[in-house]
């Protein structure tokens, strides 16, 4: 609000009025203001703006997910000021809200989308809310232990089999509000249930007692299903798919499981497949790669204008992938996204005798590039995707002809110099092992450190800077090495060694860092395992060029003994005025005063997470970077500190700091102790899945899934 009146007596000054603008422009500058900002302050301020922010085009959608400043009583008074104008409501990942919050839902009685995932709702606050909302078509919900169905009300009942959209992460075993829901039409399930209890007890996949009504899918027309690690995930999950195996919906035209691991396909499973391929045209497909690997079932199933398809760690060649997906070259316009990640041999002719490390035959690329010319998003990580010698097929090369790219992922191995790799002799940083410990003093070149020196060295004529030179319009770009492994995955202990990168990819450094700075429009970046950082002059440029980036991720640059990009990444920082998620995966890491002095400049940053085996931190450098930086709400630090010098800090940055931030969230814990992962089931989920955890993001789900 201080801003607005500043502003605007500043202009009055240079005759220019804020207030003189028509109510279109101040509309669409209004458009980008907090909705509690715009309620509860910049309507307070003249008679004008009072009108215009209580305008149905700014009240008819209140987003809260990441208003991170919200409190009970802005929610409160937000609702008695505009409740019954707002149709869509979004308090997705308000983790800190109270649950007596929801309370104050029910004076929205016009909603018909409402998204309350990551909220704390009981059985009987549900059953309250939803008696209310009478006109409620969309709902987003989770089932935390101790939901009890038979506690909903028949006024509950009767909105719930209205609604047609249904989002349900499930931290119990139970069907949830499913059974309650007979017109759905668009089924999300996320399945987040511990196979052990916080006592240790194994949990059992087993549905409550009181949890045998039927799920109702006969209008369903989207399906999907995302499981975390786990055999519960998975016996609860078949549990959901018994009902479809029995009758398909003929309407289904989406129909998406994303498993980790191993998820083996049963008799019930089968049955429902062979119904799909009879009876049904999908436009978006994605299976556990056991259902895929050895079957034929690709070649039956019928496909309408797909828009998405996901084949991730499955062992389809590329032979399969062209005659049975894109139909020996048929043109796929429709399709906007395409999952490959961890499909080995998807760019091969055939699998059952190649290595994973031969080349790439670019016919198969280039027909996939051919056919699906309107790709907007694209994964090929976690594969070793070597292009030939042949000159003009180089997978960069190939890839530079799809214009509407938003997003790419692709190993690190995938983007080097073919000739160079040939022609120029490894050099004494190749030689170095790539693994923990002393290191051998070597001379170290010096690399050029802002690009019209790197110009000067020629690197334009790579293929990978002619690639990003020709996806200008990319938004997110991922470049992760095909033996990365993050040292936190999920239910696990932390790893302690790491694979070696390939061979292919020792070449890989500053230059190629440096390229990215061509992507004027990039807004997330990810680059982990890139073994010939020297450096990371490269990081600068970023810096300097990418003025929109927002999320950084960087893991194992360089030697894993010595964090070498340290003053580069320094020297980033102070430039990256936008960045709101940090996200830095490195042995040995130093967090001081220099770096977080350095990170300061980051006025926008909000969530920070540092992982690193036998890394250091100074206390009063974390405390006095929590002062500074007021937007910072989530701040994970796992590294080599012992548990006492962790809790105290963290018992620190709590008390100091959590009046002022509703939603601050943190969590400073030893990386290598046992208990590291039941530190991490308390973690909000949306932080869990969107930073703290590594993965690839790029075309993980179907665009615009949910809203």
């Amino acid at each position: 609000t201080q801003e607005i009146i500043s502003g605007e007596s500043e202009e009055e000054s240079n005759g220019v009025n804020l207030m003189e603008f028509s109510d279109e422009i101040l509309l669409h500058i209004l458009s980008y203001v907090p909705c509690t900002d715009l309620v509860l302050n910049v309507r307070r301020t003249c008679r004008k703006l009072a009108t215009l922010c209580l305008d149905k085009s700014l009240t008819h959608t209140v987003l809260l997910q990441k208003d991170y400043k919200v409190n009970k009583d802005k929610v409160k008074q937000l609702m008695r000021d505009i409740g019954k104008e707002i149709y869509q409501l979004n308090m997705a990942g308000c983790y800190w809200l109270p649950s007596s919050t929801i309370d104050h839902v029910t004076r929205c009685k016009n909603l018909v989308k409402l998204n309350l995932s990551g909220c704390h709702i009981t059985s009987l606050r549900l059953s309250k809310m939803l008696s209310t909302l009478q006109h409620l078509r969309s709902l987003a919900i989770d089932v935390n232990p101790g939901f009890d169905a038979s506690q909903l009300s028949s006024e509950c009942k009767a909105t719930l089999s209205r609604v047609s959209e249904l989002k349900q992460t499930l931290y119990t075993p139970s069907y949830g509000v499913v059974p309650c829901c007979t017109s759905l039409e668009k089924l999300l399930l996320y399945f987040e249930i511990l196979d052990r209890s916080r006592e240790g007890f194994m949990l059992s996949g087993q549905l409550m007692v009181g949890e045998s009504n039927v799920p109702h899918y006969q209008n369903l027309r989207i399906f999907y299903a995302r499981l975390a690690p786990g055999y519960v995930n998975q016996e609860v999950v078949r549990l959901y798919l018994a009902v479809l195996s029995d009758r398909t919906p003929e309407n289904l035209h989406a129909f998406l499981i994303s498993a980790p691991g191993s998820f083996a396909e049963t008799g019930a499973t089968k049955n429902l497949l062979d119904s799909m391929a009879r009876n049904v045209r999908l436009d978006a497909l994605q299976l556990p790669k056991a259902w895929i690997n050895g079957s034929g079932l690709l070649q039956h199933l019928k496909f309408n204008n797909p828009f998405y398809f996901s084949f991730s760690r499955c062992t389809l060649s590329g032979g399969h992938l062209i005659q049975r997906v894109i139909n020996g070259g048929k043109d796929l316009k429709s399709l906007t996204s395409l999952n490959l990640s961890g499909c080995v041999h998807c760019l091969a002719p055939e699998s059952l005798f190649r290595k994973a490390e031969d080349d790439i035959d670019s016919r198969i690329l280039e027909s996939l590039v051919v056919s699906c010319c309107n790709l907007r998003h694209l994964n090929l990580s976690a594969a070793h995707h070597h292009s030939s010698e042949s000159i003009g097929n180089h997978l960069c090369q190939l890839l530079s002809r799809l214009k509407h790219l938003l997003s790419l992922a692709l190993p690190v191995c995938s983007i080097t110099d073919v000739a160079a790799n040939v022609e120029k002799p490894p050099t004494a940083s190749n030689l170095v092992p790539q693994t923990f410990g002393r290191k051998v003093r070597i001379g170290i070149q010096t690399y050029p450190r802002n690009l019209a020196d790197q110009a000067n060295q020629k690197i334009e004529s790579s293929v990978f800077w002619a690639l990003m030179g020709s996806l200008r319009f990319l938004e997110t770009l991922e470049i992760i090495g095909s033996s990365f492994s993050s040292a936190m995955p999920r239910n696990e202990p932390a790893i302690r060694n790491s694979l070696p990168p390939c061979v292919r990819a020792q070449s890989v450094g500053d230059s190629e860092v440096a390229a990215i700075s061509q992507l004027t429009y990039l807004q997330s970046l990810t680059l982990a395992q890139l073994p010939n950082i020297l450096t990371g002059s490269g990081l600068i440029n970023i810096g300097l060029q990418c003025q929109h980036l927002r999320t950084l991720s960087l893991a194992n640059l360089g030697m894993m003994g010595k964090v070498v990009y340290m003053s580069a990444l320094m020297d980033m920082l102070k430039h990256c005025k936008c960045l709101r998620d940090l996200r830095l995966e490195q042995p040995y890491f130093c967090a001081g005063a220099q770096f977080f002095q350095a990170l300061s400049h980051c006025s926008s940053l909000q969530r920070l997470c540092i992982v690193s085996r036998s890394g250091t931190l100074q206390s009063d450098a974390v405390m006095s970077f929590m002062a500074n930086c007021l937007e910072v709400i989530m701040c994970h630090m796992f590294m080599g500190e012992s548990l006492t010098v962790c809790k105290n800090l963290q018992q620190s940055i709590v008390r100091s700091f959590q009046a002022d931030r509703p939603a601050l969230n943190v969590v400073i814990f030893p990386l290598l102790h046992e208990d590291l992962t039941e530190v991490i089931r308390d973690v909000p989920m949306r932080h869990l899945d969107e930073i703290t955890l590594f993965k690839s993001r790029v075309a993980e789900e179907p665009p615009n899934l949910w809203w």
